[in-house]
């Protein structure tokens, strides 16, 4: 079954005579990417071509998908705007707030038992707005997405930083905050600014251990991780046409790691392969029709220096395994240097837990050649010495892999885990044995991000990524420095054996087979449906309208912290066990900054009051501000709000009272997401006068009166001996956003526009 078909032939029917315009107005060959973006404008057939990198455009994307987590903030949104239906085609997903801890069937029921008034709420509104509801234990959102809603050509965003996962199916998926989602969901345009155009070139064809995760490790590696901001991350070439398409939507993946918008592939085989064996051959035959226009032109392929703003080169026949970290997605080490690399660093090469699954790689593909590799070792007498866990990304995933025994295969290995078709370990949400002790280890993981705390918790847990293999190799050794390539093992029978090089299956040779996906479809007609919030719920609330801007400029304004070096929205609002409160925007503030390092002292959550001298935890003080009447700014270092696109990361600053962010540079989605929510975002002019801010400061603004796009703002920093600084600031804001920092949130301004 097709969900949506008719939508997506209608995208296809348009796309000749929107391509036919584009090419015109722009008057040269076109990547697959401009062609997306210009079949998707919001005024239809272009008129003008539109500046990379600068010009903001208007956009119609064709579907939304939202995560448990992220949805609640989004639909509370959503019932404020007024609306009945949802405009799009749109999805929900219960999959971050599930806990791994045991196993599948008894952490998906304790999953249940504790969230159950958010699952029951997410079910509701889907059910009224006409919104598909993917249940808990259904898969993970992007497994789920790629297996039954992305197609070729196709543009959709999603309120989660890794909906990018769909560009292996040729999309342009891009990952936003609620309140974008929002705007598309009750029919309005979605802005984004046009974004800049790196090609990656993929040559010859991998083989042996390395996958394609390595690849985008690779890139990682490259462009480090704000090396790809602003950009769509184009893939072409014949290696690209010889990954299978979950291959691909691996890569796109873990792009959100390098800060790109999204990354795409074009339209191939592979595809067409995936599509059919999913149930979309639909799909297939109408793509197929417009096939021409679902990848870039042949001579932006033949000559891509002149059509890319940047250019990367890889041959895959000379690719080699790498494994990434510790504490960044971007330290890439090829496999055979880590063993130095891991000496000179001081890093724990000794494994406990190696983890297989998350959105990135839990395919069916990944877990057959996990799992021939564990069956190499029970084979050849060899037991693991680490404890393996799989995550499933789907129950179509599972149900598979357990009926052509894959699953079975795991099962050899005596400790190992099979966890429930969720996010888990990924986003926090594994809880694991000791990891409260915070003693220095390593783990291993096939998952996208390896910041500090991130998976269990412990500051002192280095996590590094690789591929499903390489982790499954690891698990065997128990030593991140083992090379499968080059080292052997010792057996049972104590002799030296060698593991086989991974053998897998793209797609399942007697198909997908599933008893029941999980899918809960929407009432045709809502509008008897009833959506309850209790307001004595610690797990969600209603929200209330942000204020206005009063007009005037803010003065007397404190430093609440200034952060030093990464600060990612894992520092800015936690996962974990701050999941639960995703609902309820006053709770989860209490998580607000905790996790950031305060410049002035070299702590984290540990900031001083200005109003009594004495030093608190960061909501507690910034509450203190709030209740006094005292506006607040916070500093921040370069690329802040790195990471998850969690809007909670700028909604809980500005419900608690803070009126500006002012860093050396922004990631993409946290930037939007504080213009979205009426807050300030700016930049330093000069970084180095994030060195001149001290902690007792006072902070006037001098003319955000007269703010305007374009128009830097001043800023002066009043300090304690009444000396002063003054900071030039820039931003990014256009008219519309300074229109939506007026009326307090773009929300605000959507609700004006409906009277």
């Amino acid at each position: 079954m097709t969900f949506d078909i008719d939508m997506i032939k209608k995208v296809y029917e348009r796309y000749p005579e929107r391509i036919a315009a584009a090419r015109q107005i722009v008057g040269k060959p076109l990547t697959l990417s401009e062609k997306i973006l210009y079949t998707h404008l919001w005024e239809g057939n272009a008129t003008h071509a539109y500046e990379r990198g600068n010009s903001y455009v208007d956009f119609a994307p064709d579907r939304v998908a939202m995560q448990d987590a992220t949805a609640q903030m989004a639909l509370l949104q959503f019932m404020q705007a007024g609306k009945t239906k949802v405009a799009v085609p749109s999805t929900a997903h219960a999959d971050h707030l599930i806990q791994a801890k045991v196993g599948a069937d008894k952490d998906l029921q304790e999953g249940i038992n504790k969230n159950s008034e958010v699952f029951n709420f997410l079910s509701s509104v889907c059910d009224k707005y006409g919104i598909g509801f993917w249940k808990p234990g259904a898969g993970i959102i992007h497994q789920v997405v790629l297996e039954n809603y992305a197609f070729p050509g196709g543009m959709m965003i999603g309120t989660d930083s890794h909906t990018v996962n769909a560009g292996g199916l040729g999309m342009v998926a891009i990952g936003v905050g609620g309140a974008d989602a929002v705007d598309v969901m009750a029919g309005m345009a979605w802005e984004l600014k046009m974004p800049k155009l790196i090609g990656v070139k993929l040559t010859g064809k991998m083989n042996g251990w390395t996958s394609a995760k390595d690849v985008i490790l690779k890139v990682a590696g490259i462009l480090t991780v704000k090396g790809g901001t602003g950009c769509i991350v184009e893939y072409f070439g014949e290696g690209a046409e010889s990954l299978s398409a979950t291959g691909k939507g691996t890569i796109c993946n873990m792009g959100a790691e390098i800060g790109a918008t999204t990354s795409t592939f074009g339209y191939d085989d592979s595809m067409r392969r995936y599509l059919a064996a999913t149930g979309r051959q639909d799909v297939v035959d109408a793509a197929d029709k417009i096939a021409e226009h679902l990848t870039g032109d042949a001579e932006v392929y033949a000559n891509p220096e002149q059509y890319f703003d940047q250019l990367i080169e890889i041959n895959l026949s000379e690719l080699t395994p790498h494994l990434n970290g510790p504490f960044t997605p971007d330290l890439a080490t090829p496999v055979a240097e880590f063993r130095a690399k891991a000496e000179a660093n001081g890093w724990p090469l000794e494994v406990e837990w190696a983890l297989i699954g998350s959105c990135t790689n839990s395919s069916y593909e990944d877990l057959s050649r996990a799992a021939s590799i564990v069956e190499d070792a029970v084979s050849k007498g060899v037991k693991p010495k680490a404890i393996l866990g799989i995550n499933p990304g789907s129950e179509q995933v599972k149900f598979t892999a357990e009926r052509d025994g894959f699953l079975d295969s795991f099962r050899k290995f005596e400790n190992a885990r099979i966890f429930t078709n969720a996010c888990g370990p990924c986003i926090g949400q594994w809880d694991r044995e000791g990891a409260e002790k915070g003693e220095k280890n390593s783990i291993i993981h096939s998952f996208n991000r390896n910041f500090a705390k991130r998976a269990d918790g412990n500051p002192n847990t280095h996590a590094f990524v690789a591929s499903p293999e390489m982790v499954a190799a690891v698990a065997i050794s128990g030593r991140l420095d083992f090379n499968p390539i080059t080292d052997t093992l010792t057996n049972q029978a104590g002799e030296q054996v060698k593991l086989n090089e991974p053998k897998g299956f793209e797609l399942p040779e007697k198909g997908f087979a599933v008893d029941d996906n999980g899918y809960q479809a929407p009432s045709a007609d809502g509008s008897s449906v009833a959506v309850n919030v209790s307001p004595t719920s610690d797990r969600l609330q209603l929200l209330e309208e942000f204020p206005a801007w009063d007009g005037k400029n803010i003065t007397g304004a404190k430093v609440l912290i200034k952060a030093f070096g990464k600060c990612t929205t894992d520092h800015i609002s936690m996962a974990g066990p701050w999941l639960k409160y995703r609902g309820h925007l006053d709770n989860i503030s209490n998580n607000m900054l905790i996790g950031a390092v305060n410049a002035y002292n070299m702590e984290t959550n540990h900031v001083k009051n200005e109003l009594t001298g004495e030093y608190g935890e960061v909501p507690a003080v910034q509450r203190a501000y709030k209740a006094a009447g005292v506006p607040t700014i916070v500093v921040g270092d370069q690329n802040y709000g790195e990471g998850s696109s969690r809007e909670h990361a700028a909604m809980e600053p500005r419900h608690l009272g803070v009126k500006a962010v002012l860093v050396k540079s922004f990631a993409r989605i946290h930037e939007t997401n504080l213009k979205k929510q009426g807050m300030l975002g700016i930049t330093f002019a000069n970084e180095a006068d994030y060195d001149k801010i001290l902690e007792d400061d006072t902070v006037n603004f001098l003319d955000l009166d007269q703010f305007a796009p374009g128009k830097q703002l001043t800023l002066e920093f009043v300090h304690k001996d009444g000396t002063k600084d003054i900071v030039i600031a820039n931003h990014t804001y256009n008219d519309q956003q300074i229109d939506w920092f007026k009326a307090g949130s773009a929300l605000n301004l959507i609700k004006q526009q409906e009277k």
